[in-house]
């Protein structure tokens, strides 16, 4: 991309896992409301969870993670008794055993805990939901802390997806943001995935990083490919130090420059779609041609969730532990931050949830526009607009705001359709930002567009 058009429109905007994003969400929605929503829910309506393991064994200094530090396992233990409480808490509010269709565990690192602990989780969600036959039961996995016992009783409980933190295997980008992980660590742990049964392996790269340079990052990705993982999500670093205070650990004159983080996002997109054959996704997401994710994908049916790109179409994301968010028909709910304040609070018999937002019509309309246009990379304003029985002549006036856009080779409009350019796919976040009602473009508290 020219540097000049980088500049021009490299802001600070929302990565649109929701609208209204999570800034928005307030302390009018309350544990109440979460409890009478639960027990307002549809009995025949499919559920997504989501469990976040708020724990790690040490602290990688680029995440932005919501996690603490520990080397005993006492906290994670203790935490977890409250995480299996809440289920039940959450559970008991349904107005049945509701069936769910797709289970993910964050953090943090899902990897800290015990074996025996990963499997009593299952154990209980299944107890109190009906897992569905052939849901995918996805683990976000850390190989520094994943064992062979570990890989083992994950693919025992049923687990069907890893995905797998690399970073980049580059020892010097390592060491700038701790993340010490030899390839054969990596390497070992996907072979026990594999000897173990567990099906579809997915990998995580980042660009931008400390002395990350466009020739080691494509080093990385050859490597990252060489283990034929069905999906690569590679993700731009987001440094906020302002939010996220261990990242003033990373030294700020190491990071690359914007011309150069663009040259490793153009050429890291370049090596996996023309070299190594993967389709892209939306915008930070690569998946082999016969993967679930590149479908939906052809038929239009992906989504986008709080952990990304997703084939996941359940209306209902239920979240569990601390700051787990969810997602209900009536609005979003975000659980207590602290881990300390999330225990005493499940301890003393209450739900978790200390903020939230209820969605009206106008929300649920310009989330379905932002939707589509970062899954799709086209938009046609009156399709959506009809679905929802909305007048699109509503948006006129922020279609006009993508004439610069629109005049620098990044979009296309015909008169309500937009579609994005090859050259304006980095930038999509940039294009939906003129729906959100509520940005405010340049705001600290987001990430740069790439």
């Amino acid at each position: 991309m020219r540097p000049d058009l980088a500049e021009k429109y490299d802001l600070r905007v929302p990565r649109y896992t929701s609208y209204p994003t999570a800034p928005h969400f307030g302390a009018a929605v309350d544990a109440a409301h979460y409890g009478q929503w639960l027990e307002q829910l549809p009995k025949d309506a499919a559920l997504s969870l989501y469990l976040h393991v708020a724990y790690c064994a040490e602290m990688c200094w680029f995440c932005g993670c919501h996690t603490k530090i520990t080397r005993q396992y006492a906290p994670v233990a203790d935490y977890m008794d409250c995480l299996w409480r809440e289920i039940d808490m959450v559970a008991n509010r349904l107005p049945e055993r509701m069936r769910a269709q797709h289970v993910h565990f964050g953090g943090g690192s899902p990897t800290i805990l015990r074996p025996d602990d990963f499997v009593a989780t299952v154990e209980r969600l299944r107890r109190r939901f009906l897992i569905a036959e052939g849901a995918e039961i996805a683990v976000e996995l850390d190989p520094r802390t994943a064992d062979e016992a570990y890989v083992q009783a994950m693919a025992g409980a049923g687990v069907t997806r890893a995905s797998i933190g690399v970073q980049d295997f580059n020892p010097k980008v390592q060491e700038a943001i701790n993340r010490i992980q030899p390839y054969d660590v990596t390497a070992r742990v996907i072979a026990w995935l594999r000897q173990y049964g567990v099906p579809e392996i997915n990998m995580d790269l980042v660009y931008g990083l400390p002395f990350q340079s466009t020739e080691s990052l494509m080093e990385t990705v050859d490597l990252a490919v060489g283990f034929a993982p069905k999906r690569i999500a590679l993700f731009g670093y987001a440094h906020v130090p302002w939010m996220k205070k261990h990242q003033t650990l990373i030294p700020e004159e190491a990071l690359p420059d914007m011309a150069e983080r663009w040259r490793q996002y153009e050429h890291a997109q370049h090596r996996l779609v023309t070299v190594h054959g993967y389709v892209q996704v939306g915008l930070d997401h690569f998946a082999r041609p016969d993967d679930a994710m590149a479908v939906a994908l052809a038929e239009r049916r992906l989504h986008r969730n709080f952990q990304g790109y997703t084939t996941d179409e359940a209306p209902i994301l239920l979240g569990f532990g601390a700051s787990g968010i969810g997602s209900l028909p009536q609005g979003y709910v975000a659980n207590e931050g602290s881990i300390h304040a999330y225990k005493d609070t499940i301890r003393a018999g209450r739900l978790a949830v200390t903020r939230g937002v209820a969605i009206n019509d106008d929300y649920r309309l310009r989330r379905a526009l932002i939707e589509r246009l970062m899954c799709d990379l086209s938009l046609d304003v009156e399709a959506v607009c009809a679905r929802f029985g909305a007048d699109a002549a509503q948006f006129d006036a922020a279609l006009d705001r993508l004439a610069p856009m629109q005049a620098d080779g990044l979009l296309r409009r015909q008169g309500r359709v937009l579609h994005m350019t090859e050259e304006g796919r980095p930038l999509v976040r940039a294009a939906c930002a003129v729906f959100d009602r509520y940005l405010k473009v340049g705001e600290a508290r987001h990430s740069k567009a790439v």
